[in-house]
């Protein structure tokens, strides 16, 4: 009997995911960047909307820089006295579901590997220079938010 009661209660949860996830689509369909961000390799039907509802209005950021602050992938400056760092991690300030969205694009880059994208070309190159695959999908995940912000930040203007 609770089993059942269980299995009834997560189909209940399954429809209203799937509604409330059909409507982001729809909302985001009606957005201007939209298309453009659709067009890009490795954003489905599904990661569009995340992504759009996770950066918000890209004029907001100054530059493609402070969008890759805002998703906290940036690396802090590292120095003391004459000291100066090389080996800096990302400051993880920013927001996490943007992190794990954009972890899930460079997912599908390297499932799918598209010819001639410049992201995917990029992390297969810091793989080859001998990176974790982690540390070549963050690298990649900072390259496609700078394109993304050029493209869609073309729309509005």
């Amino acid at each position: 009997m609770l089993v059942l009661e269980a299995v009834r209660v997560l189909q209940e949860v399954d429809k209203t995911l799937a509604l409330i996830l059909s409507q982001m689509q729809e909302l985001a369909r009606s957005l201007k960047g939209y298309s453009v961000v659709r067009e890009m390799n490795g954003v489905g039907d599904i990661l569009a909307p995340r992504l759009i509802a996770e950066i918000g209005d890209i004029r907001r950021f100054h530059s493609g820089k402070a969008l890759i602050a805002y998703a906290g992938i940036d690396a802090p400056p590292y120095q003391s006295g004459q000291f100066t760092g090389s080996r800096r991690r990302i400051s993880k300030r920013g927001s996490a579901v943007l992190i794990k969205t954009g972890f899930e694009v460079m997912n599908c880059l390297k499932v799918h590997k598209p010819v001639d994208d410049a992201v995917y070309l990029f992390m297969l190159k810091k793989e080859s220079e001998g990176k974790a695959s982690k540390v070549a999908k963050m690298a990649g995940l900072n390259k496609f938010l700078r394109i993304y912000y050029a493209r869609v930040k073309g729309v509005y203007e």
